[in-house]
């Protein structure tokens, strides 16, 4: 994941400031498919979807800088620093009821 640019979704949905990206499938000839998610500070997902790369710019491929660059051009947002850990989705805390 690599920290990005603002993006403010309208309808208070949230801002994401975190692009999530891998591939998801690679048929090892010409084509690749990635998943990517923008997220917001606290990794909740606002936007999400698939884009397949192909021709010059698959055969250009070979780093996953190259990778999350792509990806972030296709979907028009700018990177603006390095990897970004997740977090661990944290459980639901227990509530007993009382009789």
């Amino acid at each position: 994941m690599k920290t990005i640019e603002p993006v403010v979704f309208p309808l208070n949905l949230g801002t994401a400031t975190i692009l999530n990206a891998y591939c998801i499938n690679d048929n090892l000839n010409n084509a690749a498919t990635f998943y990517y998610s923008l997220l917001s500070d606290t990794q909740s997902k606002l936007q999400e979807g698939n884009l397949t790369m192909t021709g010059e710019d698959y055969n250009g491929w070979a780093t996953n800088e190259y990778a999350y660059n792509w990806v972030a051009t296709q979907i028009d947002v700018t990177i603006t620093g390095d990897y970004v850990p997740p977090v661990p989705p944290q459980p639901e805390p227990i509530v007993e009821e009382t009789i």
